[in-house]
């Protein structure tokens, strides 16, 4: 039995600069901004948020074997690579990602590029905190930092498939 509330009658409004936010290591680097998780939900099946990617930056070719995302270009301009095809990414642009979908963002705009994220089951946001640096809106970027050494155990432990040969 979950010690979350039931979501019936219970609304969520979270304005941009609310709630956590972690920079990102590289190769992304930018940060991760979980938004409607749920201990703010109550809705345990989904978490949603934004993740920023800056210029030259990308999200490494990964899969998900226990989740569903859905990404769209909130943001500036870039590519994804689904399954080895490449697709513009402009703002507007959706993407559907099922089972086990190998996917990599790259950010080759000047600006950053920003993503809204939703995955269920939940999950990414802990990933967010688990390899990042917590973040307060408005401070400088840090300089450039590494992954954490054991992260493919942490990928793992989150339903992630590191697709590295």
């Amino acid at each position: 039995m979950s010690t979350i509330p039931a979501p019936r009658g219970h609304a969520v409004v979270v304005q941009p600069d609310e709630g956590p936010s972690y920079w990102q290591p590289v190769p992304a680097s930018g940060h991760a901004d979980p938004k409607l998780t749920p201990e703010l939900t109550r809705f345990p099946a989904l978490s949603m948020g934004y993740q920023t990617i800056a210029p030259g930056g990308r999200v490494r070719e990964h899969s998900h074997g226990d989740q569903i995302e859905l990404q769209i270009c909130f943001r500036g301009r870039g590519h994804v690579l689904v399954d080895g095809a490449t697709h513009p990414l402009v703002p507007g642009t959706a993407c559907f990602l099922g089972y086990d979908v190998k996917h990599e963002i790259v950010n080759d705009g000047a600006e950053d590029l920003v993503m809204m994220w939703l995955i269920t089951p939940h999950g990414l946001e802990e990933f967010f905190k688990a390899i990042g640096r917590p973040r307060t809106p408005g401070q400088p970027a840090p300089a450039p930092f590494a992954r954490p050494e054991d992260i493919v155990a942490v990928e793992r432990a989150m339903g992630m498939n590191d697709t590295r040969a």
